[in-house]
């Protein structure tokens, strides 16, 4: 389905109305999901289409996930989260998972952005340029 521009703008306004203190807020996306379908005004299925896809890319941006090789001290998983929050804000959704194939270090994804420090790809790294 194609969204019209209006469609784009509305959902826009509707995603920014939703936020407080730079937070989106649940109960407000709700009341503001069903007030359209109530209302049901020209295009409401593109407006919510686009409401949907910026609320699912807020909260990727809003949800890191830390692997690591081992398991991780307690004193080492506060560190990543006070690292991840400085660098990204307050807010953050930490999850952290134990991926023995990374060999050794880190990889962080927080939503789109990706820092892998593992050995893992520093070896794939090493293969490919040969």
């Amino acid at each position: 389905m194609k969204i019209s521009k209006q469609s784009r703008r509305d959902a826009k306004t509707l995603f920014h109305a939703c936020r407080v203190e730079g937070a989106l807020d649940d109960g407000r996306v709700r009341t503001a999901v069903a007030a359209i379908i109530r209302q049901k005004p020209r295009g409401y299925l593109g407006t919510l289409t686009q409401l949907q896809r910026l609320v699912k890319l807020d909260i990727a941006r809003r949800t890191a996930v830390v692997e690591s090789a081992i398991t991780l001290t307690a004193a080492l998983q506060s560190s990543v989260t006070a690292s991840l929050a400085q660098r990204h804000g307050a807010g953050l959704s930490v999850n952290f998972v134990q991926n023995p194939a990374l060999i050794g270090g880190l990889r962080i994804q927080v939503g789109s952005d990706v820092y892998d420090g593992s050995v893992a790809s520093r070896l794939s790294a090493m293969t490919d340029g040969l």
